[in-house]
């Protein structure tokens, strides 16, 4: 399942805003087929969406929200993620309701790799320190 995950965001790597007044129509995709029609411009906060688009296409269990948090609520709970596992991390501070959501690829040292949305603005792997994750989750068929 969680390879499926990973297949569905490779196919959309490099996808990026753009800036000024054009939008996007691939970043305001992954908003209307989950749901959000009501977002109109890609400056948006679009890492859950992205996920949540991804994971609907790989007919998983998906968050339906906005809120990178939200992920905090869907699939199982795992200690020791693997590749394609979902990663969830706090953005300001641990109690602040900001965070920035993810797709597991490697750990090396206290730097997780990361395959997510609206990193730098575009689908790309990325690194984020370990000691900024609140949970790593494994997702289910959707049923």
């Amino acid at each position: 399942m969680s390879l499926d995950l990973l297949k569905m965001a490779f196919t959309q790597y490099g996808v990026k805003e753009i800036s000024g007044e054009n939008h996007n129509p691939q970043v305001l995709k992954y908003f209307q087929e989950i749901g959000h029609e009501w977002v109109k411009d890609d400056e948006m906060a679009w890492c859950s969406a992205f996920l949540n688009w991804c994971a609907k296409q790989a007919e998983l269990e998906y968050s339906a929200k906005l809120n990178a948090r939200s992920w905090l609520n869907v699939g199982q709970e795992v200690d020791s993620p693997e590749i394609g596992d979902i990663v969830v991390f706090w953005r300001s501070s641990p109690r602040s309701w900001k965070g920035h959501v993810g797709i597991f690829i490697n750990q090396v040292g206290n730097e997780l790799y990361v395959l997510g949305g609206n990193q730098n603005n575009q689908v790309n792997i990325s690194t984020y320190p370990i000691t900024r994750v609140l949970g790593y989750r494994k997702l289910k068929p959707k049923k």
